[in-house]
This record gives structure tokens, C-alpha cells and sequence, in this order.
């Protein structure tokens, strides 16, 4: 037995379904969009690479450093996306009216039943296309949770913060 040899490393070829590991991109909404995509990188000069790279040589595994870029690129801005987007509904639900950060929550309930009635469709769904589905209706539904809690959590500090109305609770002790 040769000890000499060092072991030999298999590589892993990358191909376009590899950007599909982790939850897919947040879906922003369109009233908060503007300061929570504020100097975020989104990673369109990356992608144009890649495209161009895949256009001229036409296989995946003459990009992989495309690819790899992207996937990098792409993991950081999401994770960057997602606690902008927390933060966005945490500080509405506490600095918002309470009946329009209320509504909110309740439409953001109902976007969460729709989604998750959507998830049990997608299951007879067999193939790539039904996985591709369940992914995306996957991560659009814990994305949707996570901003509901996070405007609830505005809206429980709101009621933390707010003063109390003294004039209308009697004091029954002399201190």
C-alpha cells in the first residue's frame, strides 16, 4: 500500500438547481420595498454574469464559479432581506395606528391560511415542478409567519411603552 498518495477530493459539479438550497428569496412588499432594499446588494451584476456565462458555453459546469458567486451573493442578501423585513414590521406594528397595524396582522393571518392551503395543492403535484412549488410556497409561508410575529411583537411593545392613563385608576394606598 502506497501511504504517499494523499486522498483523492471527488468535485462537486454545480448546476442551476444547487441555487435552489435554502429558502428561496423574500417576497418584499411593495409599501416597505423601497427602504428595506435601501444599499442591500442584490446581486444582479453577479447574475448578468452568469447568464452571459451559461449563454456562451452552454452547460452549467463550465460556470462554477459563477454559480458559487451567485449562491454567495444571493444566501447574504436573503438573510439581509428577511431581518429588514422583520424589523419593517416590528417597528409598524409599534409606530403604525393600532387598528391599521391590527388589520395588518389579520391580513398577513389570511395570506399565511391562503399560503398554507395553497402547500396541501402543491402535494399532489409530483415531479420538479411540484418540488419547485413546494419550495417556493414553502419559504413565501415561513417568511409570512416570521413578519407576522414580528409586527406582533411591535405592536405588544407599543402597549408596554405607552403611558398608562392615571387620572382614570384610583390609588388605594397612601405612600
Amino acid at each position: 500500500m502506497d501511504v504517499d498518495k494523499e486522498p483523492v477530493m471527488e468535485e462537486t459539479i454545480l448546476v442551476g438547481d444547487d441555487l435552489m438550497m435554502g429558502p428561496p428569496s423574500p417576497i418584499i412588499p411593495p409599501e416597505i420595498a423601497s427602504h428595506v432594499l435601501e444599499g442591500v446588494e442584490l446581486c444582479d451584476g453577479i447574475l448578468r454574469n452568469l447568464f452571459l456565462c451559461l449563454q456562451i458555453n452552454d452547460i452549467e459546469p463550465f460556470c462554477q464559479d459563477e454559480i458559487s458567486l451567485y449562491r454567495q451573493c444571493a444566501e447574504k442578501r436573503d438573510n439581509e432581506l428577511r431581518k429588514r423585513l422583520q424589523q419593517s414590521e416590528r417597528t409598524l406594528g409599534s409606530s403604525m395606528p393600532l387598528d391599521e397595524a391590527k388589520a395588518r396582522a389579520a391580513q398577513l393571518q389570511s395570506d399565511i391560511t391562503t399560503l398554507e392551503r395553497r402547500m396541501i395543492l402543491a402535494s399532489g403535484i409530483e415531479g420538479m415542478e411540484g418540488f419547485r412549488q413546494r419550495w417556493s410556497l414553502h419559504g413565501n409561508l415561513e417568511d409570512t409567519r416570521k413578519r407576522l410575529e414580528a409586527l406582533n411583537q411591535g405592536m405588544a411593545n407599543r402597549r408596554k411603552e405607552e403611558p398608562q392613563d392615571s387620572g382614570s385608576k384610583k390609588r388605594w394606598y397612601f405612600w
